[in-house]
């Protein structure tokens, strides 16, 4: 019985830290929530994003564009996190559909291609997929992830892309 306890509580000391540091990216339950639409993410797996904070936790979102919005407001949807708590900020690569580096990832808006919320930032791994799909889907601009402003979001939703 001892025994177990110790495996226990070693793989709970070597897969907290990773959680902490980003390494490895948590997936949502059945119940969670996107915590600014208020939608079950779990229904929307090509679409899921995730931020995930320095003690481990994570929140999760139907979308890239939600989770700009939280981002751009912390104190609303997030009240006691500060920016310099996120330890990762991941999206799901629209061919892949696997998650990437939000940082690292591109954007595309104007498409044809409508996400759980209407009009997205489509999340890309690569710039040429990124081209790639704007020639497939109509897509009309291409963002890094620090091009995007406060005020795209709603832009986005108001459907000026």
């Amino acid at each position: 019985m001892q025994r177990r306890h110790f495996i226990v509580a070693g793989l709970a000391f070597c897969v907290v830290p990773a959680y902490a540091q980003g390494k490895v990216v948590p997936r949502p339950g059945p119940k969670d929530l996107c915590p600014v639409c208020g939608m079950i993410v779990s229904k929307y797996p090509n679409w899921i994003a995730v931020v995930v904070w320095k003690d481990g936790h994570a929140h999760f979102f139907d979308g890239a564009k939600d989770m700009f919005k939280f981002l751009f407001d912390l104190p609303k949807y997030a009240p006691g996190h500060k920016r310099e708590e996120i330890t990762g900020i991941h999206v799901t690569d629209f061919y892949n559909l696997e998650r990437v580096d939000a940082r690292r990832a591109f954007f595309v808006t104007g498409s044809d291609v409508l996400g759980p919320m209407g009009h997205e930032f489509v999340p890309l791994a690569t710039r040429e997929d990124a081209d790639d799909f704007i020639k497939e889907h109509k897509g009309r601009r291409v963002f890094t992830f620090d091009q995007i402003t406060p005020g795209l979001p709603q832009q986005l939703d108001d459907g000026k892309f």
